[in-house]
């Protein structure tokens, strides 16, 4: 048992619990790293104090004698906790975070040093954006980026460093991050839900978007891990034959968790209660190894950075538990890949929330009102939302059974199904006032009752209500939320600033009330959105011929649904909601679709380097010791050999079969990737990579995967999925 298998097992079984402290409330814990409004409170001047949160709940600017301030109690505040950097945080388009540390540091005259950190530092910074994507908005030669400090997001300490949130934009302002498209689709969604409120309670000054993630993940023993080649460099399994037992008895689901696991989950959650992540949830998900992180509800912007920290910090302290975290949305065939439901919802400054019904018609009309636009938004632009989750990664988990189809579609079951059909039968115009009566008291009266028994059981919707708030379940487990929430907060504000002018034109040239006028776009907005609405089984042809029927997208593959992005409706969505420009929308396009075809690049590569350097040479290993085989039943049978050594011949013949099958493939694969990197065309080099280079991976895994159970246990160099999912 020589092989780096072995080793990587045997190593892993002497992995024990690493101890973790935990002498503190949960509560006494939390920000207690965080610049946050009580530290704030305790160290900024009046003024100052003043200057950050009008920035914060109002978006003043603050200017550089507050920003001196700030950056200067900022500084005293860190140092007292051990800091001795700083950095800008920012979110560019890797689809990682990134950081530049500076010592606070500073040489003065005559020798001496001093500990520095002003208002320049802390607003804006200017890193080399040479090597982060641009999707072509700048030239290399013109490689300046601009950090800004976004003030809506505290700064925090992580080891022993300051990292303060920032925007990350080119030296011409357009933007190279997921976290300026975010703030400028929040502020609209604030502007145009906080006019539609205006209906309902004149008192809404403020309406905010809350987002609540739930990360899913596996843990790997980090030397099991170490020992696939593919793993390391893809985050993924690129063979392996299912073992086995999988998941197929539930006995993971909510189970006992494992207490290796469990001593690593209690000190993340101890690192993110400090740097003010609300954790609140854990539990064993439904594959082997698989499990489920998820915090309280927060401010959609902060929550994106949030779920942005926590990945890094995930890695980070996997480590020290002798962990890998593998966020890939899709790292075992033949077991439950990971996602990360994105609950969205949409509250006012008052204290309500606007997809959660109330106890009088009024609320609950205002919660329609929100519900059936938010329906709308998704129906008009369900291949746009369908893009904000597209990834090579993500490609491999929609529609495996486990996850969402790549057809977009809401549910709301059976019961707010009726209630809008109700409201599909609205008279056109003025309403009588017995169908007032009726509406008030039989139908938007009583949806609280409704709702109490309607909790939702399709688990195959992509986009699905779930009580108060709306679950994007098509997320994938590595992405940044940033992105899909930007658009579905750019598609609401879009749709609820058209339904105040159609609401106030009934108003105004019909002269309908309010209540009336209401009632009656909503009522269209129902029927022009009925397509959209599906309670069935997600998976399989029927529902894909049914979407096809409605007119609902079917894109599949990345390359094939993130042309949706640079559509004529996108581009003048995003202008006209000045969320990004045109150059910012292609940009992105190009980014992406430049990300999807390195990722199956260097999984093909990777892919061919184990096949041919790993598989192969073990398979004529083990073919030359059953051919000795032979040789010595024909020495000791003579003539009659054939008759005792047939099952090894056998074997013989079917391990040669499957080394052709992999040489050929493997030959044929390098000869698409030739062909796919000679063309020039972005659009159509993804569709060679997609179309042609990627579906012979399968072909590659199936006479790998083969191979692994013909082949002697004791020579399979590559770890197998039962020591990978099962060792504890």
């Amino acid at each position: 048992m020589s092989t780096l298998r072995f080793h990587a097992v045997k190593e892993s079984l002497s992995h024990t619990p690493v101890t973790v402290q935990e002498n503190e409330r949960r509560s006494d814990l939390f920000g207690k790293n965080v610049f946050n409004e009580t530290a704030m409170r305790q160290h900024l001047s009046k003024d100052a104090y003043k200057g950050v949160m009008n920035a914060v709940e109002h978006g003043s600017k603050i200017d550089r004698n507050i920003a001196d301030q700030v950056a200067s109690s900022m500084k005293d505040w860190a140092l007292s906790k051990g800091v001795t950097h700083y950095t800008h945080w920012f979110q560019p388009l890797t689809g990682i975070t990134a950081e530049k540390h500076d010592a606070f540091f500073e040489t003065i005259d005559r020798g001496m040093s001093v500990e520095k950190f002003g208002g320049d530092q802390l607003v804006q910074q200017e890193p080399d954006a040479s090597s982060f994507p641009s999707g072509g908005i700048r030239n290399t030669f013109e490689a300046r980026g601009y950090t800004a400090w976004d003030p809506t997001s505290p700064a925090f300490i992580y080891g022993t460093t300051l990292c303060i949130p920032t925007i990350f934009v080119a030296y011409t302002g357009e933007a190279l991050d997921y976290k300026t498209p975010l703030l400028r689709a929040l502020h609209e969604v604030d502007a145009a839900a906080t006019a539609v409120c205006k209906y309902f309670d004149k008192n809404v000054k403020k309406v905010t978007s809350s987002l609540g993630w739930e990360q899913e993940y596996f843990l790997i023993d980090k030397t099991l891990a170490s020992s696939r080649p593919d793993i390391i460099l893809t985050g993924r399994t690129l063979l392996g034959h299912s073992p086995a037992k999988g998941q197929q008895l539930d006995d993971h689901y909510f189970g006992s968790i494992p207490n290796r696991a469990l001593n690593f989950m209690r000190e993340l959650e101890k690192e993110c209660m400090l740097v003010g992540i609300p954790v609140k949830t854990r539990h064993n998900e439904v594959a082997p190894n698989q499990f489920e992180l998820a915090p309280i509800y927060e401010e959609a912007n902060l929550a994106v950075d949030h779920n942005s920290l926590l990945m890094d910090i995930m890695g980070r302290v996997a480590s020290r538990h002798n962990f890998k975290v593998l966020l890939h949305e899709k790292p075992f065939a033949g077991v439950n890949g990971s996602g990360k439901h994105n609950n969205w919802s949409l509250s006012t400054d008052t204290g309500i929330n606007l997809l959660g019904p109330g106890k009088t018609p009024m609320s609950n009309l205002q919660f329609l009102t929100f519900f059936i636009n938010t329906i709308k938004a998704v129906h008009d632009y369900e291949e746009l939302l369908r893009a904000a989750i597209a990834s090579a990664s993500n490609d491999h988990r929609l529609g495996a059974n486990e996850a969402p189809p790549a057809i977009i579609s809401v549910f709301i079951g059976e019961q707010l199904t009726k209630v809008l059909a109700e409201l599909e039968g609205v008279t056109k115009g003025k309403l009588s006032p017995e169908e007032k009566t009726d509406l008030k008291l039989n139908v938007v009266g009583k949806i609280p009752d409704v709702l109490l028994d309607n909790t939702d059981r399709n688990r195959t919707s992509p986009f699905a209500f779930t009580g108060n708030k709306f679950e994007f379940r098509a997320v994938g487990s590595q992405a940044n939320c940033g992105n899909p929430m930007t658009v579905l907060n750019t598609i609401v504000a879009k749709q609820l600033k058209d339904f105040k002018v159609e609401v106030d034109a009934l108003i105004d040239k019909k002269g309908l009330k309010k209540d009336e006028a209401i009632f009656n776009i909503l009522r269209e907005y129902i029927k022009a959105s009925r397509n959209i609405l599906f309670e069935g089984n997600g998976y399989g042809d029927a529902w894909a011929k049914e979407a096809k029927k409605r007119g609902l997208s079917n894109n599949k593959t990345t390359p094939e649904a993130l042309k949706a992005k640079i559509s004529k409706k996108a581009i003048a969505l995003f202008e006209e909601m000045n969320v990004m420009s045109k150059i910012e929308t292609e940009a992105r396009y190009e980014i992406e679709i430049e990300e999807y075809i390195m990722h199956i690049q260097i999984e093909g590569r990777v892919l061919g380097d184990i096949a041919r350097n790993h598989i192969v040479p073990t398979a004529v290993k083990y073919q030359n010791v059953l051919i000795k085989n032979v040789k010595g039943l024909k020495e000791i049978f003579e003539e009659k050999y054939k008759g005792v050594s047939q099952e090894q011949l056998n074997l013989i013949e079917d391990i040669s079969n499957h080394i052709a099958g992999i040489n050929a493939n493997v030959s044929k694969m390098t000869n698409e990737r030739k062909i796919a990197n000679s063309i020039d065309d972005i659009e159509k080099k993804a569709h060679a990579y997609c179309f042609k280079v990627k579906p012979l991976f399968d072909d590659i895994r199936y006479h790998c995967d083969k191979l692994e159970l013909l082949v002697d246990d004791e020579i399979w160099p590559l770890t197998k999925y039962r020591e990978l999912l099962f060792t504890r």
